[in-house]
């Protein structure tokens, strides 16, 4: 078997992961976003809107500064976009709608969904019939909206909220538009072109197959849990191995992981990868934290569900990637109403040059407060690239 050094595999990593090439020296434009969406497959939603939602910053972190606006307009209303749960709440190329048909129709239900049909068995098909005759609209516009239940914050949803998202998951409504991040719904064949609708639908374990080749381009090199991770899919080793024998995959071995690994067969090894980021918590670079301690050595978690007293680095702290190593991490926080990017705190990583990467840092943050419209860049005390970072 085929051994792959530990460096090859983070280079490999971040080439398919689009950092291997110069960010666009002039306008960004579709073209661009297009570009992005081909290599990485699928972009992650999130509400938290500390610093800008969640989906915005891969875009940032691969093009540098672009008009958020203009990628609204593209994902939302171009119609080359489609909101599903294929990596947790993502955005995937519509014409990969068939691969998520098996998901629509056999997936568990969750428990909130559970307890609204428990309560009022006939509700769900009303609000299906309600959203057919007067969508496109959200939870506030339902003639009956219902009662919200439960203790969580999480999924603290009206009866309307979890009937639509029921719909949603099911695949029977679409997200047709997005204002302030307030999902709006209607029923598919009003959002999905017709004739994506009309692809015919794989068998389940085909369409699982070509979601884990997918994964193998995106991810460069991957154990069988990390391509399953991916989009989210389980038990998947038999599959990858038939994968195997059929060349559609290559299983090869990375120096230092217990588990084998699998590549793409096209894929290859670049010489070279020196691209400069702030990641989001959310990128799909990162959001495998098993993998990316594998690759860098460099343990993440995000610390927003964590109490403040108990948290190590801080809310909404982003990891910074130069010359292709994980070299650091900052706790940011947009604070609009004063037009300043507030970097609350700033961490190096041990045997790091903090010089070099607080002055490439710095850079990045400055570049970040002209993309999100705010003046100026306050750094402060916590962490020991703070003093550098200060101007």
């Amino acid at each position: 078997m085929t051994v792959i050094a530990a460096d090859q595999a983070r280079r490999l990593a971040l080439a398919a992961q689009g950092f291997n090439g110069a960010r666009p020296p002039g306008r960004v434009d579709v073209r661009h976003f297009r570009k992005v969406i081909d290599t990485i497959g699928v972009v992650q939603l999130d509400s938290v809107n500390v610093l800008a939602r969640t989906h915005y910053l891969p875009f940032f972190s691969r093009l540098g500064p672009y008009e958020r606006r203009r990628l609204d307009d593209w994902i939302w209303g171009s119609g080359e976009m489609l909101e599903y749960w294929a990596h947790m709440a993502s955005v995937v190329p519509v014409e990969n709608h068939r691969l998520f048909r098996w998901r629509m129709e056999n997936e568990g239900i969750w428990r909130v969904f559970q307890k609204v049909l428990e309560k009022k068995p006939d509700y769900l098909e009303l609000i299906l019939a309600e959203v057919r005759e007067r969508g496109p609209l959200q939870t506030s516009d339902l003639t009956d909206p219902g009662h919200k239940h439960g203790d969580d914050p999480m999924w603290n949803w009206s009866e309307g909220k979890a009937a639509l998202e029921w719909w949603f998951f099911k695949g029977e409504l679409a997200t047709a538009a997005r204002p302030n991040f307030v999902r709006i719904y209607d029923v598919k064949e009003r959002v999905i072109p017709r004739e994506v609708l009309d692809t015919p639908t794989p068998p389940e374990e085909e369409a699982k197959a070509e979601l884990l080749v997918m994964s193998a381009r995106a991810l460069g090199i991957g154990t069988a849990a990390d391509l399953a991770d991916y989009y989210r899919m389980r038990h998947v080793g038999k599959l990858l191995e038939r994968l195997v024998t059929e060349g559609r995959l290559r299983k090869v071995q990375v120096q230092g992981w217990r588990q084998p690994a699998y590549m793409h067969p096209e894929t290859v090894i670049p010489r070279r990868v020196s691209a400069t980021a702030l990641l989001s918590p959310f990128d799909n670079l990162v959001f495998n934290r098993d993998r990316v301690e594998r690759l860098w050595d460099f343990h993440y978690r995000i610390e927003i569900y964590t109490p403040a007293p108990k948290r190590v680095y801080g809310y909404y702290v982003l990891p910074f990637l130069l010359d292709g190593h994980l070299v650091g991490r900052v706790d940011l926080k947009a604070d609009r109403a004063n037009r300043a990017l507030l970097v609350r705190g700033a961490y190096g990583e041990p045997g790091m040059d903090r010089v070099a990467v607080g002055r490439a840092l710095r850079q990045e943050l400055e570049s970040m407060a002209v993309w999100l419209d705010l003046d100026d860049v306050v750094v402060g005390d916590r962490g020991d690239l703070a003093k550098v970072l200060s101007p």
